[in-house]
This record gives C-alpha cells, structure tokens and sequence, in this order.
C-alpha cells in the first residue's frame, strides 16, 4: 500500500462488502494448491476481533489465523489474497485510531517473520516485541528478514484448548 498517512483505514475497515461468503472453485491447480476447493473470505473486522485477542507475550501467525476461519466456517481454506490485505488495514486502521487499538505486532507473517508493512515498518514492529520479551533473529544477506526466535513457542491458541 501506499500513502499510508492519507488513508483513513478505518473507514476501509468497517466498509460494506459481501463477506463473510464461499467460494467453490473449479481450478483443479487452485484446488490442488490449497487443499480443497471451499474458500472462505472473512470482512475485515473478523480479522480485526481476532487479532485484538492476543494477549502481551503471545503471537499469531496469517496462517492460523486463516486455518481457524476456514475450521470455523466449514471450509477448506481462507482466502490468502483478502487475509493480507485484510490484516494490514486492521494495523494501519488501529495505528489511526486513538482508543480501542489491537496490538497487531503480534500478528506475524508464515514462519515468524515480522510484517514489513505494518506502521513504523519492520522497526516499530521489532520494538514492540522485544519489549514484550521476544528475540528477533535476521536472515539473509541482500533480502534481508526477520523473524520472532522460536515463535512456535508463544503461539496462542484460538481454540481455547
């Protein structure tokens, strides 16, 4: 995304669209892909009551999240596309806000990576979780990323269990 600044994700977040809603696909590479072919696409704000739920020390990864959406509406996966997107304007809508802010640092990207596109970028994010006693581990050489040190660890569990 760009111009952050002069957006108003908060208005983009409780817009009107036609979700929650399946999908059936009929791709047999899309089918093949992902499993299945009922894909789920959630409204934004189901994403943004998900990731106000994940208390101080805890994370989440896109993929559980979209793992428990699809669980929780009988599909066989979430849409990735509209998740990503979803999630990042739940972060820039929360950063706009002045009360009632999700702690979306702790929404982090497949395999623990920190999310480059949340506000303030991968340093605001790397500040906020290492106050809340994550370790924050880079990788690569020219496409440098980073990631939270044994995330798996500080998963929570969406499913209370």
């Amino acid at each position: 995304m760009a111009n952050e600044e002069k957006k108003d994700f908060n208005a983009m977040l409780w817009k009107k669209t036609d979700m929650p809603k399946i999908q059936t696909l009929t791709d047999p590479e899309t089918i093949r892909k992902y499993g299945g072919s009922k894909m789920f696409f959630a409204p934004a704000p189901i994403y943004n009551d998900i990731m106000k739920l994940i208390p101080e020390g805890k994370l989440i990864t896109v993929a559980d999240i979209r793992e428990y959406l699809a669980k929780q509406n009988n599909a066989d996966f979430t849409d990735p596309m509209t998740a990503g997107i979803f999630i990042s304007i739940c972060a820039w809508a929360s950063y706009q806000r002045n009360t009632d802010n999700i702690p979306f640092w702790r929404t982090l990207k497949s395999h623990g990576e920190l999310n480059p596109k949340y506000p303030g970028g991968i340093e605001a994010q790397k500040e906020k979780l290492t106050a809340e006693g994550h370790s924050i581990l880079q990788k690569g050489r020219k496409n440098i990323r980073y990631f939270v040190e044994d995330y798996q660890n500080s998963l929570f569990d969406l499913y209370g269990e």
